[in-house]
């Protein structure tokens, strides 16, 4: 079964992703819809050892708005998932 980023939730500049058959040890990263640009300042880890969970990231002031998506990464840097687009105003 393939991961997925099921919903996405932003309050107070953080974002909060829940997903589904991700692995402890795969990231997760911000990506800008208009450049394809990985904003590294964003990556984070999941940490629990269950496949089902909600990932925590703080937006840096740096964050301009725009379009943007939430990319997984497995353990081994392959990609895993992809959320919808959302806006950050």
């Amino acid at each position: 079964m393939k991961p997925i980023i099921s919903s996405i939730e932003i309050e107070n500049r953080v974002i909060v992703a829940k997903y589904r058959r991700l692995m402890v040890g795969a990231k997760m990263v911000l990506v800008d819809k208009a450049s394809g640009r990985q904003l590294a300042e964003t990556v984070t880890r999941v940490a629990s050892p269950v496949p089902v969970g909600a990932l925590r990231i703080r937006l840096p002031e740096a964050i301009e708005p725009g379009t943007y998506f939430l990319r997984a990464f497995n353990g081994h840097g392959e990609d895993a998932a992809r959320s919808a687009d959302f806006d950050i105003g």
